[in-house]
């Protein structure tokens, strides 16, 4: 915490400091899963489909890759893998910029929250 939290903290009664620690950071895996609940999880549903498909096809492409007997055959299952796999970590990356979107809108909230009862407190 940063010295404006804790003048701020120091600023709140007993009641509000109570009321903002219930409304704390989540563990990581309580955001994760809370990015499919919500007005856009069909998007999030959708993308980690893709990712899931993208992942066992870009397996199945490197395993041709391993098995291929000839050059130009390898090539190609190896080029097919590697799009493969930059679509897997485009759609991981859209996830993590969803989470994080999720993160300071509640950090944003938690300041408003913190704003209310400072300026009620008065």
């Amino acid at each position: 915490m940063s010295k404006l939290d804790d003048l701020m903290m120091q600023a709140l009664s007993q009641e509000d400091q109570e009321l903002l620690a219930r409304h704390g950071e989540p563990g990581y895996f309580a955001q994760a899963f809370g990015l499919f609940r919500g007005p856009l999880s069909w998007v999030i549903w959708l993308v980690y489909g893709l990712i899931l498909a993208a992942s066992a096809l870009s397996f199945y492409a490197f395993w041709q890759v391993y098995v291929s007997v000839d050059v130009l055959g390898a090539v190609k299952w190896a080029t097919l893998g590697l799009v493969l796999t930059q679509i897997v970590m485009m759609g991981k990356g859209f996830m993590a910029q969803h989470l994080e979107t999720g993160r300071m809108l509640r950090e944003i909230k938690r300041v408003e929250l913190q704003m209310s009862l400072l300026r009620g407190s008065r």
